[in-house]
């Protein structure tokens, strides 16, 4: 298949050449075949060339997609007061993984300032480099911010993750006549191809309903976010020990529960690529340069965390989660008499809420320890569908 896309710049075709020199130095070490999320591992991570190691624009108009807190500043505005919620029962600070430009912090913090939210510091895990220095320079008047390189070993309060899940590397399974086959990335002729081997039981047992998928079905299994969440859990339940307070995680993300993420109409899998606002489904295309997301399996989420020891508190789509906690409201602070200042603002809450948009697609799963969302969540919440 031939993409008809924008053609990247000299430097940009250099860097994604070298990755893709990289990637297949990898291959060649290993007798021609690794799996497909080393390749996604290599192809997003790799020291300077990756996707989002390097220094390419990745976020808002000029870079590949566009996430929520680009959006609208009301986004981060309505997340301020449902972590202000949860930090009153735990400890006032914030936890981000992944935090694109900084955008979502700089509204989270500026609101709990303006709406005397108590927050005593403000973490932020960055993988990207060139993000990092986005982040430092988008936050540079909140001194209460700081940047790690890993988990902390122990925490308290709330974490963030935004469109994280799903920028996790993921593994390829595909069910064959003999059984299931893991789909691997190799090397033929100058080009990526993908390589079919027999399947590690450890993945197959990761596979939702495997012995009702039909012959010919290829999908996602997601070990690297699984092994996120009991690492997530292993912290708050640390944070607990450490200092009597519970913590609660709120990962929203574009997925569905295990029983729509493997219906018959999935059956080529939810991979996706995003290279300047366009979406596609090769891999192959210049690596480096575009984005490689998987849809999310909340069930397995949830099963990771609560498996893991943490209580399930919600799970809902992004419009209810939103909508209970209080974007209306968010909103009605700009007069609809208002028409210039008002409708940008309006449109923005519709792309966050509308089933059309972002409001069914995107989910929100909330988990932790010794803590609870206020009962107005109750009415929101789907947990019986994972």
């Amino acid at each position: 298949m031939q993409l008809q896309l924008p053609q990247p710049s000299p430097d940009a075709l250099s860097a994604s050449h070298a990755l893709q020199n990289l990637i297949a130095e990898e291959i060649r070490r290993h007798d021609g075949w690794i799996s497909f999320a080393r390749y996604m591992e290599l192809a997003l991570y790799a020291p300077d060339v990756g996707y989002y190691s390097g220094g390419a624009a990745k976020l808002g108009k000029d870079g590949d997609f566009t996430t929520a807190p680009e959006i609208t500043s009301l986004f981060g505005e309505t997340l301020a007061h449902a972590a202000g919620e949860l930090m009153a029962q735990s400890v006032p600070q914030i936890l981000e993984f992944g935090a694109g430009t900084g955008k979502l912090a700089l509204d989270i913090l500026t609101e709990c300032a303006a709406a005397g939210i108590p927050l005593e510091s403000y973490s932020i895990v960055e993988l990207s480099g060139e993000l990092r220095a986005r982040q430092q320079q988008t936050l540079a008047n909140f001194p209460q911010v700081k940047w790690l390189d890993d988990f902390p070993a122990a925490y308290s309060g709330v974490v963030l993750g935004n469109e994280v899940l799903d920028a996790m590397p993921v593994s390829l399974v595909v069910k064959s006549e003999s059984g299931w086959l893991e789909r691997g990335v190799g090397f033929d002729d100058g080009k990526f191809v993908f390589v079919d081997q027999p399947c590690d039981a450890a993945l197959v047992a990761q596979i939702p309903y495997e012995e009702e998928l039909s012959v010919g079905y290829l999908t996602e299994v997601h070990p690297i976010a699984v092994g996120f969440m009991g690492t997530l859990a292993s912290m708050l339940a640390a944070g607990l020990e450490q200092t009597g307070k519970g913590g609660a995680a709120i990962l929203l993300d574009y997925g569905f529960p295990a029983s729509e993420y493997y219906l018959d109409q999935r059956s080529a899998g939810t991979l996706m690529c995003h290279y300047r606002h366009h979406s596609h489904p090769d891999p192959f295309y210049l690596p480096g340069l575009q984005d490689i997301t998987a849809h999310v399996d909340f069930t397995a989420m949830a099963y990771a965390a609560v498996n893991n020891g943490l209580e399930m508190l919600g799970y809902m789509s992004q419009a209810a989660f939103l909508l209970t906690a209080s974007l209306g409201d968010r909103l009605l602070k700009t007069s609809p008499e208002d028409a210039r200042a008002y409708l940008p603002q309006a449109n923005a809450v519709q792309k966050l809420t509308s089933p059309a948009e972002m409001g069914e697609l995107f989910k929100v799963l909330v988990v932790g320890l010794d803590v609870q969302l206020p009962a107005r969540f109750d009415r929101a919440d789907q947990t019986r569908r994972l």
